[in-house]
């Protein structure tokens, strides 16, 4: 299920939408697949009852958003709703000049994640000690961006974007990165997830339409299958094969994909689970595969 707020003074975050989803459902288990942040709207992909056991193969897709940065003021968040830490003169700039500067963003980067994030140090989330005073060090670390577009250029301090990049980029630090390359300090001003994996917000269910939909039984029209978007190999069993899976036993079967992953399925074509290949023992019977998460009878359940 996707989950959209367009946008509103006060947005709700990521947990509050699980929150609500999980009272208007009657689900207790939900997740979701990538944390908005606090001032985002868009896109939140979320798995409901035993699709939440998916959700770590949902977690390393790219994403799409559409940002607006706003030069000349600096925050200890990187975005608008941050405590201003500097302010800082603007140079004279033309749209040439910021996308020269955009350059230096395209493709594999090394990147500072903000402090007040929902990284985790210690088994805590950074966001809770930085609020808590103590000091907090995050080595930069490599994330890409596939693609970074000047939408328009409002002089003397409106940069608007369009950015696809991998997962755990942070567009806040993107913005700030920014305006140093062009001079100046910048924050965050507006941020819109358009996208996740296979999944876009022109596809999701806005949080009024899934508190109607549930309020009205109909919630089961807005989701998707558990296995919907998860791009791995097909793996397809027979009966026996299933339940030797199913009790945690090997099976021999080609593939012809090399990936380690691939989504096991019945003869039916009902999804079944996610099965790993493990390594080749010299045997001539194919690929040696063992079920990782094995979703068959709890699917049954829920039919």
């Amino acid at each position: 299920m996707g989950a959209d707020d367009a946008g509103s003074p006060t947005l709700p975050t990521s947990h509050d939408i699980v929150q609500r989803v999980r009272r208007w459902s009657g689900q207790r288990r939900i997740g979701h697949t990538g944390t908005l942040d606090p001032m985002a709207s868009g896109l939140l992909v979320l798995c409901l009852g035993v699709a939440t056991r998916l959700v770590e193969y949902y977690q390393g897709h790219e994403k799409k958003y559409e940002a607006q940065v706003t030069l000349g003021r600096a925050t200890d968040t990187y975005d608008a709703i941050g405590r201003t830490v500097a302010l800082g003169p603007i140079p004279s700039l033309t749209a040439a000049n910021v996308e020269e500067a955009l350059d230096a963003f395209r493709g594999q980067i090394m990147q500072q994640p903000p402090v007040y994030s929902a990284l985790k140090q210690g088994g805590e989330s950074l966001h809770r000690k930085a609020r808590r005073g103590e000091a907090v060090e995050i080595a930069p670390r490599p994330v890409t961006v596939h693609e970074i577009n000047l939408l328009s250029f409002d002089p003397p301090d409106g940069i608007s974007l369009r950015v696809r990049c991998s997962a755990g980029t942070y567009v806040r630090s993107l913005a700030l990165a920014l305006g140093e390359a062009l001079g100046t300090v910048a924050h965050l001003s507006y941020l819109r997830r358009l996208g996740a994996g296979p999944f876009s917000v022109a596809d999701a269910s806005a949080l009024p339409d899934i508190e109607d939909a549930a309020a009205s039984r109909r919630l089961a029209d807005l989701l998707t299958a558990p296995d919907a978007g998860l791009g791995m190999p097909r793996l397809t069993v027979n009966e026996e094969e299933q339940v030797r899976l199913g009790h945690g036993q090997k099976i021999y079967q080609d593939c012809a994909s090399a990936a380690s992953l691939a989504a096991a399925y019945d003869r039916r074509g009902r999804f079944l689970g996610i099965t790993r290949a493990l390594a080749a023992d010299g045997s001539d019977n194919g690929t040696l595969w063992k079920a990782e998460k094995w979703l068959a009878q709890q699917l049954v359940r829920i039919e």
